[in-house]
């Protein structure tokens, strides 16, 4: 993934998620796992083209159809767009993510032990290295 690549649009990203799910599928496919109201045809399309340039699908050609198929995870989009996010927004500093969560009441004294039990799980990880 490169760097004119590293945010899709919310249109896009919707794409993106059914074909994380679905793996692999034509444009009806993705039209079929699109809730009400669902956009046209040719819309779908014309997304799934933009995403076959911009590198994140590719197809498989049958006649004048294609099947499509994600060729980034979503794994992998997720890293680039919550490190540009850390990157952008935070100084690169994954701490001050947390702080601003934390003091801005996003999140429960449960998650917050939860975060803290898996950085603890971590830091023995990397001590044990």
């Amino acid at each position: 993934m490169n760097q004119n690549q590293k945010e899709l649009t919310k249109a896009e990203l919707q794409i993106m998620q059914i074909l994380w799910n679905i793996e692999k599928g034509f444009v009806n496919d993705i039209l079929n796992e699109i809730p009400e109201p669902k956009p046209a045809y040719n819309t779908v399309s014309t997304i799934v083209r933009i995403l076959e340039k911009k590198g994140f699908v590719s197809y498989i050609p049958y006649g004048k159809t294609h099947e499509y198929y994600p060729v980034v995870s979503k794994d992998q989009y997720t890293r680039e767009y919550v490190g540009g996010v850390v990157k952008n927004y935070f100084h690169n500093s994954f701490k001050q993510m947390l702080s601003f969560f934390a003091e801005n009441n996003k999140l429960s004294i449960h998650e917050i032990e939860e975060i803290r039990n898996l950085m603890e799980e971590e830091l023995r990880k990397k001590q044990n290295k």
